[in-house]
């Protein structure tokens, strides 16, 4: 069974790979909202999320909101295509482990897209809000 974390739960610290094979800490970007969003190249539904990330990442301030992708991508390869395919510019990770991958394991992540809103304290203030709930919450 899977322990999915709940609003009002502090964002988990986990070291993960980017795609410029950098070390990223999903805890390092406390101060500003930050959006984790679990996909995969794989599947469908994702990336037409990524379409609406990338949107949603042009037109909101950096200084808001930070997006994470963390892609549960067997294959390395596939993932980076994906990336450069969708055009996506915000912060990618990746944990290549499928649904075992340790990072979907501590967010509790059974299904793909999976998404996460942490306030600027880091605390879970919602799970897969729309673009629509995200825009008014950043905005409060």
């Amino acid at each position: 069974m899977n322990a999915q974390i709940k609003v009002g739960d502090t964002i988990p610290s986990i070291t993960l790979k980017s795609n410029s094979n950098s070390d990223v800490n999903t805890s390092s970007f406390k101060g500003k909202y930050v959006l984790v969003d679990f996909w995969a190249s794989w599947c469908a539904p994702c990336r037409l999320g990524n379409k609406k990330l990338v949107k949603l990442h042009n037109e909101v301030s950096p200084d808001k909101i930070e997006i994470i992708g963390i892609s549960i991508d067997i294959d390395v390869n596939k993932w980076l295509k994906a990336i450069e395919k969708d055009k996506i510019k915000f912060t990618q990770l990746i944990d290549p482990k499928g649904f075992d991958a340790n990072a979907a394991l501590v967010f509790g992540v059974d299904e793909l897209p999976s998404k996460y809103l942490f306030n600027p304290e880091g605390v879970l203030i919602a799970k897969n809000p729309t673009e629509e709930e995200i825009m008014k919450l950043i905005k409060e």
